[in-house]
């Protein structure tokens, strides 16, 4: 401890006490810690992983490892779509959550004029817009029914059923 010492505001907090009170030469008092801090900072601080290691108390850093896994879908029993969105289509302009897709279902990329992106719930879909849909095999027909639905009828897919055409139950 007596290595690294007080270095930083604390010092520096300290010595404004004299000059805040009005003592004769507080000025300079002030200074000479301003500088002293500066130059034991930049003596210490670079050095100090060097005296541990000589003084044997610090500890080696131990990288962290990452566990970072590709599971196939079949493990995770799960299926990834893709999408276009083609010209004319009312998918154009739809936030994501107006689609209601399935709980298990999720847009997980789209790419954008060559550029890709995570998603969130502010994101439209634009024409040409590419999307990557992962979802739960089980729901992956119904995920399907839907994103046809709204590009047939748009945001009122709900009400209009899956052909677009009113009177009819989604």
């Amino acid at each position: 401890m007596s290595w690294a010492g007080l270095r930083g505001a604390v010092p520096i907090v300290l010595a404004t006490f004299p000059v805040t009170a009005g003592v004769p030469g507080a000025a300079r008092i002030f200074d000479t810690v301003f500088v002293l801090v500066v130059v034991f900072t930049l003596v210490q601080g670079w050095s100090l992983p060097w005296v541990a290691r000589r003084l044997r108390i610090g500890a080696p850093i131990a990288p962290r490892e990452i566990q970072v896994e590709a599971a196939p879908l079949e493990e995770l029993d799960a299926e990834l779509m893709q999408m276009r969105v083609p010209e004319g289509s009312r998918l154009h302009g739809v936030y994501l959550p107006e689609l209601r897709l399935p709980e298990d279902a999720a847009v997980v990329l789209i790419v954008r004029g060559g550029r890709a992106f995570v998603p969130d719930e502010t994101t439209r879909l634009m024409h040409g817009d590419q999307a990557l849909l992962v979802s739960a095999r089980a729901s992956r027909p119904e995920a399907e029914r839907r994103l046809r639905a709204v590009s047939r009828a748009g945001r009122l897919a709900m009400w209009r059923g899956e052909d677009g055409r009113p009177d009819q139950t989604d």
